[in-house]
């Protein structure tokens, strides 16, 4: 059975990886087994909000697997998918697979492809998959993630940010995705009115210190405690998201 697949984009700063780090730990706990947290921002930082370790990107594999000799008895199409599994990260109740940078100078084509063919095959194996997508949504033009069943795009509630949100949705449809499966978060609300706009609202995320604390000690975002604000409005995310997508 196709899982369902969440896509979360937004401008650096919006607060956009602790929602889907919020939302996994949100599907775990609801029983939604096994979760693929995908990190393609080539900023990785999804597996410290989740608290686990990456010590090696699909990028990296890319060019080091296209660049260094392969085992012998090994082609290179068997190498990279060897590769690929070793780069995915287990975990409890999810795994977590860092897609890494874009490629730089030289034709990545045929790489692409195979990384195309393995998540494919991978995503497969699990019930949800949430993609902590960047602003560009590289890794969506390129194909390499697949196109989401929705796309949330996380904003602030400043008309900057609201504006920065809509040019993200028309970004994601100039890219092929479904205008009525793309919906806005809005982030760290202090209570201000945001007007019903072009972009309908999934979720409102209220400020919350605990994440504040949780960012400045470096612990994981889903460490904060069962009662947070931010906690409890993603766990309604959660809920809406699979109420329609699963």
């Amino acid at each position: 059975m196709r899982p369902c697949t969440v896509a979360i984009a937004g401008k650096g700063g919006t607060g956009k990886t602790t929602i889907a780090a919020l939302l996994v730990d949100s599907l775990v706990a609801a029983g939604v087994r096994p979760v693929l947290a995908v990190d393609a921002d080539p900023n990785a930082n999804l597996h410290e909000a989740m608290g686990v370790a990456v010590e090696e990107t699909l990028g990296t594999m890319r060019e080091e697997a296209f660049t260094r000799g392969i085992p012998p008895g090994m082609d290179r199409r068997a190498y990279i998918g060897y590769r690929f599994r070793r780069v995915l990260v287990e975990a409890g109740g999810f795994d977590l697979l860092a897609m890494g940078r874009p490629e730089g100078t030289g034709c990545y084509c045929f790489a692409n492809d195979l990384l195309r063919e393995c998540v494919d095959s991978l995503v497969q194996d699990y019930r949800c998959v949430v993609i902590d997508a960047e602003a560009g949504m590289e890794h969506v033009s390129r194909g390499t993630v697949g196109a989401p069943d929705v796309l949330l795009v996380v904003s602030d509630p400043s008309a900057r940010g609201l504006r920065t949100a809509l040019r993200i949705r028309d970004l994601a449809v100039s890219l092929g995705l479904d205008e009525g499966r793309i919906f806005l978060v809005v982030n760290r609300s202090k209570g201000e009115e945001v007007a019903d706009g072009p972009l309908p609202r999934a979720a409102v995320v209220p400020y919350d210190r605990a994440i504040e604390e949780a960012d400045v000690a470096g612990r994981p975002v889903i460490s904060v405690p069962p009662e947070s604000p931010a906690r409890a409005a993603v766990e309604g995310l959660r809920r809406w998201v699979w109420e329609r997508y699963r």
